[in-house]
């Protein structure tokens, strides 16, 4: 278990789609770990495999329930009810905005033993299923902003960089 460096924006890695994970053993169990111990150190409530640099279908939460790791997850059903809110990333730090996502949805995934699973989840942890599935598909969650609410960010994020 270690502290990995995070890949900043806007770092090519960020937007290409990572690959499913098929092979189950204690390499993954160990980049969970990382994983975990990054995002805490961030600190973050989210990240995947590609925020360190990995580009697999990895994903851990924790949104004060303790950390759960999410191995090659995908969206099965979305509802049509939707909700705004405020994003941010662990590789943009210090800018956030307002995205519009389903309000609920359904993911189907597997553990770190490879097992099917399946979860319902509503409010923040339905957003922050579908903001770190979107990373997985290469979708940096900047890219789902107005190109107006885009430019200004990112104008504010090399800012804040530069202090």
């Amino acid at each position: 278990m270690s502290i990995r460096p995070i890949v900043r924006y806007p770092d090519l890695r960020l937007t290409q789609p990572a690959a499913d994970v098929t092979v189950f053993d204690d390499a993954l169990r160990a980049l969970a770990d990382d994983l975990r111990d990054t995002m805490h150190a961030a600190p973050g409530i989210g990240i995947t495999a590609p925020h360190i640099g990995a580009l697999l279908r990895v994903v851990v939460l924790d949104l004060g329930d303790g950390a759960k790791t999410y191995v090659n997850p995908e969206i099965t059903w979305a509802s049509p009810e939707m909700i705004m809110h405020q994003e941010g990333s662990v590789s943009m730090p210090g800018v956030n905005d307002d995205i519009q996502r389903h309000a609920r949805i359904r993911i189907s995934y597997q553990d770190l033993d490879g097992n099917a699973q399946e979860e319902e989840s509503d409010g923040l942890r339905a957003v922050c299923h579908q903001h770190e599935i979107d990373q997985l598909n290469g979708m940096f969650w900047i890219q789902r902003l107005s190109r107006l609410k885009r430019e200004r960010l990112i104008k504010r994020f090399e800012k804040l960089s530069r202090a």
